[in-house]
C-alpha cells in the first residue's frame, strides 16, 4: 500500500497557530510516503510567509512535492507580479512550478493553474495538459495517475469564485489521457467524488477537493486535509478534520474506489464515516456525509 497526504490552502500569514504542531503529528503520525500541497502556501506571498511554509514543509519528516495558488503571487506589487509573479515561490519553495513524483503504484504531476492576470480565478493551460498527458503515457497502465493544481476543474454552482478558464477542454483531454485523480482546493471546502457533470460515469477521474488545512477562512467548515490509499485497483479517500476541541484531526469521513475500465466508481457500503456526537465547527452537520457533492 501507497499513501498521500493531500494538504491545501495553507495561507501562512493567516493560520491558526494552535493548529500547527496538531497538524504537523497529525501528518507525521500517518506516516506518507508523499505529502501533496495544492497551493496557497502564503496568504500575500511575503517572505515571511513563504519562509514558514518552507520550515513547515520541512518539518513533516516525508518527502513533499507542491504547486502554487494565486495568493502565492504578490498581490500589491504589480510590477513584481506581472513581470517575475514566482519569483519568492521559486526562490523559498520550488523553482519546479510543475513538479513530478512517480515510484511503482501512483505518479503525481503538478500543473501551475495560477494566472498572474486575474486577481482568483485560474487557468488550465493546453501547454500544462499536454505535458501531464505525456507524464501519464510514461510508465504501467496500472498506477494511480494523479493531478495536482491549486484551481478546481468543476466546482458546484454555488461557489463564490470564478471557475478555472479552460477547464471543460482540460477535462475532457484528462479523461482521454488516463487521469484517475484530480487534487484540487481554492475554495475551502471538502468534496470527494465523481465530478458532478459526469456521475457514475467510470471511464473519467474522480476529484478530491480539500479544504484549508491551516487558514482561519473557514467559510463554515472545519479545517482538515486529505489521505489518499492505494493499492493495486483500490483508492480510499479519508477526510482528516478538527476535532469538536478545535485542535486534533481525527477521521471524519471515508470514501472507496475500485478500478473499473478505465475510471474509478465508488464501492457502496464502503464510504461515510458517521460524524460524532458533540463534534463542532461545521455550518451544516451533514456536510461531511455528502461526499458526491460540493457544499
Amino acid at each position: 500500500m501507497k499513501r498521500i497526504v493531500h494538504l491545501s490552502d495553507l495561507h501562512f500569514g493567516r493560520t491558526r497557530p494552535e493548529l500547527l504542531q496538531p497538524l504537523v503529528a497529525a501528518v507525521t503520525e500517518v506516516a506518507p510516503d508523499l505529502v501533496v500541497v495544492s497551493g496557497d502556501l502564503t496568504q500575500r506571498a511575503r517572505t515571511r510567509e513563504f519562509r514558514a511554509a518552507r520550515h513547515f514543509l520541512d518539518s513533516l519528516g516525508a518527502r513533499w512535492l507542491a504547486v502554487p495558488g494565486n495568493h502565492d503571487m504578490p498581490l500589491f506589487q504589480p510590477v513584481t507580479r506581472f513581470l517575475q509573479p514566482f519569483r519568492k515561490y521559486r526562490e523559498m519553495i520550488s523553482y519546479d512550478l510543475e513538479p513530478c513524483h512517480e515510484n511503482g503504484l501512483f505518479m503525481v504531476a503538478g500543473i501551475n493553474t495560477a494566472d498572474r492576470f486575474a486577481h482568483q480565478r485560474g487557468v488550465a493551460r493546453g501547454a500544462s495538459i499536454r505535458r501531464t498527458c505525456q507524464r501519464f503515457g510514461e510508465g504501467s497502465d496500472d498506477r494511480f495517475h494523479i493531478l495536482v493544481a491549486h484551481h478546481p476543474f468543476e466546482q458546484d454552482p454555488s461557489a463564490d469564485k470564478a471557475p478555472m478558464k479552460g477547464r471543460e477542454a482540460a477535462l475532457a483531454r484528462l479523461k482521454d489521457c488516463g487521469a484517475d485523480v484530480v487534487l484540487s482546493g481554492h475554495l475551502h471546502t471538502w468534496h470527494t467524488g465523481a465530478f458532478l457533470t459526469r456521475p457514475g460515469d467510470p471511464a473519467g477521474p474522480i476529484q478530491v477537493h480539500a479544504g484549508t488545512s491551516l487558514s482561519t477562512r473557514l467559510r463554515g467548515e472545519v479545517n482538515d486535509f486529505a489521505l489518499l490509499d492505494m493499492e493495486p485497483g483500490r483508492l480510499t479517500v479519508t477526510r482528516m478534520a478538527v476535532e469538536h476541541d478545535g485542535v486534533h484531526f481525527a477521521e471524519r469521513a471515508r470514501a472507496v474506489f475500485r478500478r473499473e475500465g478505465q475510471g474509478l466508481v465508488a464501492v457502496p457500503g464502503e464510504g461515510v464515516v458517521p460524524k460524532r456526537p458533540g463534534s463542532e465547527g461545521d455550518g451544516d452537520a451533514g456536510k461531511v456525509q455528502r461526499l458526491h457533492k460540493i457544499p
